[in-house]
């Protein structure tokens, strides 16, 4: 990709996250304003902190909810990330593996030299070298990108959100005679009007481009093609039991949940592309 276009992907993802932070504000400042003045002042006080949090540890919740471990730099796993990254033209990240037998993998990280790229044991068993090379080629081209700051601040902000429909259903069942049914109602229309911010600030488009990018760094599509085939289908039967179903958008392909609310909440956030397409683009880019 032209450096051009890439500025181009850069300053969108750069003015997307500026509207996820404020419109986080806004949607806390709306749901205050329903106990008055002081609900306002309460709300824009902790939309603030909750700003701040996603700004600088979206990255470490990320991490830390799928329990990840660093992996050591004399490792295979790191150095083949550690070569990608010369190639990208960006700095090596962290990288971690997550217990986790769901194979997997995804990216995080404010800006490049704070990055960091996890992979699933389930995705260390389950793919070859060459898959696994071109699964971290995707990863480290959403990190060249910019990417991996729009994804977790939503992933941070939706996770909220989901809190907060949750909280209202939970006021509402138990305590249904005390419990205003309008403030109940505002709840979960905070959280719909979020979750479909995600959608909208989360474009499906971004992993079409993160896919030839990647193919690009890893110097063949074949890697990628051959990973998300496999990725797709072990997906399908082994859930991802992680306990934020909104960050999602962060991994190379939609995990599934386990079924129940879970999956409720992974088709409300889903941001993916049918893998079939995304491997269809691929092959005919060759």
């Amino acid at each position: 990709m032209g450096t051009k276009a890439n500025s181009g992907i850069i300053l969108a993802n750069n003015i997307k996250t500026v509207i996820l932070l404020g419109g986080m504000m806004g949607l806390f400042v709306a749901v205050g304003s329903l106990w008055g003045m002081e609900g306002m002042i309460f709300a824009m006080l902790f939309g603030g902190i909750m700003n701040v949090i996603a700004w600088f540890f979206s990255d470490t919740i990320a991490i830390k909810a799928m329990r990840a471990h660093p992996v050591s730099p004399d490792g295979d796993l790191y150095k083949m990330v550690e070569e990608l990254a010369y190639v990208a033209g960006i700095p090596t990240p962290k990288v971690y593996v997550s217990p986790h037998d769901a194979p997997n993998a995804f990216a995080t990280g404010r800006s490049p030299k704070k990055a960091a790229v996890c992979f699933t044991e389930g995705a260390i068993k389950l793919l070859s070298y060459d898959e696994l090379r071109g699964v971290a080629a995707h990863e480290l081209a959403h990190v060249k990108n910019r990417d991996t700051l729009t994804s977790c601040i939503a992933a941070t902000v939706a996770g909220v959100l989901a809190f907060l429909a949750q909280w209202g259903f939970w006021i509402f069942r138990g305590n249904s005679r005390e419990t205003n049914p309008l403030v109940m109602i505002g709840v979960v229309i905070v959280a719909a009007i979020g979750a479909a911010l995600i959608k909208a600030m989360i474009s499906r488009s971004r992993e079409y481009v993160a896919d030839a990018d990647g193919a690009a760094i890893a110097g063949s599509p074949s890697g990628l093609i051959s990973a998300l085939q496999k990725l797709d289908a072990y997906s399908k039967r082994i859930p991802l039991m992680q306990p934020n179903p909104a960050q999602n958008n962060l991994f190379i392909v939609e995990p599934l949940a386990g079924g129940g609310v879970g999956n409720t909440l992974v088709n409300l956030f889903a941001t993916h592309p049918p893998t079939e397409k995304r491997i269809a683009a691929l092959r005919s880019a060759r």
